[in-house]
C-alpha cells in the first residue's frame, strides 16, 4: 500500500490507472500510461474531468510537450532506485517546458532520494512505509546548504556566501 504525499501533506488520490486494454470509463480523473494517451487523445481531452499521464523510465517527456495543456499530473515512474532517468525528466518538464502541474514520483520511491526528487521538481510522491509524512521530514532535513541551484529555488551556498560577505562590509 502506498501513500499520496502532495506538497508536503498526505492526498487523497483521485485518480484511477488506465493501462493497456483497460476500459476508460466516462466520467472521473484519469491517469493513463503513454501508449493510452496516445491511442485515445481524442476522446480523453473531450472528458470534462482531470487527466493525468504516466512516463515509465524509458519514455522521453519529449513525446508529450506538445500536449502539456491537457494534463493535471504527469507520473514518472523510478522502476529502481538506479534507474534515474525521471530526475532528468522532471528538470526539462519544469524548466524547458513549464509544466507547472502535480509532478509525482511513482514506483521505487526511495526516502534517501526524496529530498533530491523535490529539488528538480516534483513536488509528490507515492510512498510505502508506516509514516510516509514522517519520512519526508526526514528528508528534507537531511541538508541545510546546497552546492547548485535547482527548481526549488534554494539559494545554493556560493550565493549565501556572497550575501554573507556583502553584509559583513
Amino acid at each position: 500500500m502506498t501513500t499520496l504525499i502532495k506538497d508536503g501533506q498526505a492526498a487523497k488520490d483521485i485518480y484511477l490507472r488506465i493501462d493497456g486494454d483497460d476500459p476508460i470509463p466516462d466520467g472521473g480523473a484519469l491517469l493513463v500510461s503513454l501508449p493510452v494517451w496516445q491511442d485515445h487523445w481524442q476522446r480523453l481531452t473531450r472528458r470534462p474531468d482531470p487527466i493525468g499521464v504516466v512516463l515509465a523510465s524509458h519514455e522521453h517527456p519529449e513525446v508529450i510537450a506538445d500536449d502539456l495543456e491537457n494534463f493535471a499530473v504527469i507520473a514518472l515512474e523510478f522502476p529502481t532506485f538506479r534507474d534515474g532517468r525521471a530526475y532528468s525528466y522532471a528538470r526539462l518538464l519544469r524548466d524547458r517546458y513549464g509544466f507547472s502541474g502535480e509532478l509525482r514520483a511513482i514506483g521505487d520511491v526511495l526516502l534517501e532520494q526524496l529530498h533530491y526528487m523535490e529539488r528538480v521538481g516534483f513536488n509528490a510522491f507515492e510512498l510505502a512505509g508506516d509514516d510516509p509524512l514522517a519520512e519526508l521530514e526526514t528528508a528534507r532535513g537531511d541538508f541545510s546548504v546546497w552546492y547548485q541551484g535547482a527548481v526549488d529555488g534554494r539559494r545554493p551556498a556560493s550565493v549565501l556566501r556572497q550575501a554573507r560577505t556583502s553584509a559583513s562590509k
